[in-house]
């Protein structure tokens, strides 16, 4: 499973526009936040192991993306089946879904990525663990370090966002329990964003294991139309040969 460089260069593209067309308050410091994430962001995976999903250059952007089109699909889907839509905005939940997995790009101080490649031969061909963590991090929740990133750059996130990011991995993290297994009308929540966020993840790692089970290109178009407005990060001119510099050397 790989992506092609132009795919790559298009995604990114393609992310950078969201940013500015859907969180028009915040997009300044979500900029500079992804400036300086840029080039660890353009080419990391968005796991370490083949059959996970996406573990492969490129693999987190593509990922992101197909999140948010999954909870703008699953947003109407609910709305359709008479759910309950209240209680948060569009902006809150294309917020927690772009945002969900921040963690996986580690710390904004360089050397500071969470995956690296893997140097075992053994290991990525018998065992699939394409990359590894990096050592020099200290040990973190992918939630937390997606909220600490973000508040590192003064970038305000609501309750609803904050929630959502927090608990998107469902009942397959076990501190999760408290919010998903309520034992009183009152400890509910108050509204679906942190469902809808979590199956639109869950649906979105499963087409990208379904993709890689069955050899085909996680190339597809995203769902949901392009936005229109401009990106703050010119990559027009970028040589996509380069984007493939330093990656699983052995």
């Amino acid at each position: 499973m790989s992506l092609t460089a132009e795919k790559i260069h298009d995604n990114w593209i393609e992310y950078r526009k969201r940013v500015n067309e859907y969180f028009p308050t915040r997009k300044d410091a979500l900029n500079k936040m992804y400036d300086t994430f840029e080039d660890r962001m353009i080419m990391m995976p968005a796991s370490s192991i083949d059959h996970f999903h996406n573990a492969f250059e490129g693999g987190y952007v593509d990922h992101v993306l197909r999140v948010m089109d999954c909870a703008v699909t699953l947003l109407d889907s609910w709305e359709a089946s008479g759910a309950s839509i209240d209680g948060f905005t569009k902006e809150e939940l294309m917020f927690a879904a772009m945002h969900h997995d921040l963690g996986k790009a580690g710390f904004p101080t360089p050397g500071g990525e969470i995956y690296i490649p893997n140097d075992s031969e053994w290991h990525r061909k018998n065992q699939g663990k394409m990359y590894k963590h990096n050592p020099a991090n200290p040990f973190t929740m992918v939630p937390d370090l997606s909220l600490w990133n973000l508040q590192h750059f003064g970038i305000l996130v609501s309750w609803n966002e904050y929630l959502g990011i927090r608990i998107h991995d469902g009942l397959y993290d076990d501190a999760n329990k408290p919010y998903y297994i309520a034992r009183s009308a009152d400890a509910k929540m108050r509204n679906n964003l942190a469902l809808i966020l979590h199956h639109a993840d869950h649906m979105a790692a499963r087409i990208e294991y379904e993709r890689w089970a069955n050899g085909s290109a996680a190339i597809a178009k995203p769902i949901a139309s392009k936005p229109k407005a401009t990106t703050k990060s010119d990559l027009s001119a970028i040589d996509a040969s380069k984007l493939f510099n330093d990656l699983f050397r052995d």
